[in-house]
């Protein structure tokens, strides 16, 4: 019985906390800002942190440009496979005060992807050069509160996917070694 509660109470503060960040969403101005950075978290902004990357290092490694987008489409393997498991809907399906502001790229919500990805991308990048965190860490703190202003998230979908970035991330940095790739 305490665990029913537990869920029940966890489920509503998700909807409160989504509800929340969704309110900023009315404002077209707040709306736009989000969807600007929802869509760079795409995959553009990060495109353009690696190139930054290799330039600052002054050196181009294939190897390594290979090992951390094959690493990284493991996070993307395990997202797909939980949502799937899941099949949680997305707040906008099923609260009809929550405003979708940004079309998603698939169709249930739990984890964010989004998220999980800025959260890999941000701790390896960092770790191979620090100096990119000054615009990395902001931006993936944007792209995480995008996911809940945009409707498009809970906030157990964007904890969840921070948690599963910080461990794909933890394993690609100290998996490199055991393959002599120097990150």
């Amino acid at each position: 019985m305490k665990l029913k509660k537990a869920i029940i109470t966890m489920l509503d503060l998700d909807l409160k906390g989504c509800m929340y960040l969704n309110h900023f969403s009315h404002s077209h101005t707040v709306a736009h800002f989000f969807k600007i950075i929802s869509r760079l978290g795409n995959g553009l902004f990060w495109c353009l942190m690696l190139a930054s990357l290799w330039v600052l290092e002054d050196k181009f490694y294939i190897e390594q440009l290979l090992y951390i987008l094959i690493s990284g489409s493991i996070g993307t393997a395990i997202y797909k496979i939980l949502k799937q498991k899941t099949t949680r809907p997305r707040p906008y399906q099923v609260h009809q005060v929550v405003l979708l502001q940004e079309q998603p790229l698939d169709h249930f919500s739990f984890p964010s992807g989004h998220t999980l990805h800025a959260v890999m991308a941000s701790i390896v990048m960092g770790y191979i050069q620090p100096m990119l965190l000054v615009l990395m860490l902001p931006f993936t703190f944007l792209v995480a509160i995008s996911r809940m202003v945009l409707g498009l998230h809970y906030p157990s979908d964007v904890i969840v996917g921070a948690l599963i970035g910080v461990l794909v991330a933890t394993g690609i940095i100290f998996t490199a070694p055991l393959l002599n790739i120097v990150l």
